[in-house]
């Protein structure tokens, strides 16, 4: 799903009061933890995720692979924060055109 800048921007302004539902330790990216993030996105629709990883690229690599596994749109990266929005059957989020 490709979002435009003023969708991006709704989102964004959407998650700015959100906590982060989901925290990588230094585990990585398991099992269980896709399984959370699913189960959060298909309830509710817009995410925030920790990544305690220090390295950029190490951070980048697990939000790629998060998105790939869980067919989630990233809307953005901030420092340790990583921001997912995939819309549920319902649709809370009502984006604008």
């Amino acid at each position: 799903m490709t979002l435009n800048k003023k969708q991006i921007q709704y989102l964004k302004s959407l998650a700015h009061h959100l906590n982060p539902v989901v925290m990588i330790g230094n585990n990585g990216l398991t099992e269980g933890v896709l399984a959370e993030i699913e189960q959060s996105l298909s309830y509710h629709e817009l995410i925030k995720i920790k990544i305690a990883s220090e390295d950029r690229d190490t951070k980048n690599l697990i939000a790629n692979a998060i998105v790939r596994e869980t067919d989630a749109t990233n809307v953005q990266i901030i420092g340790k924060i990583l921001i997912l929005y995939r819309p549920s059957d319902t649709h809370k989020i009502i984006l604008p055109k």
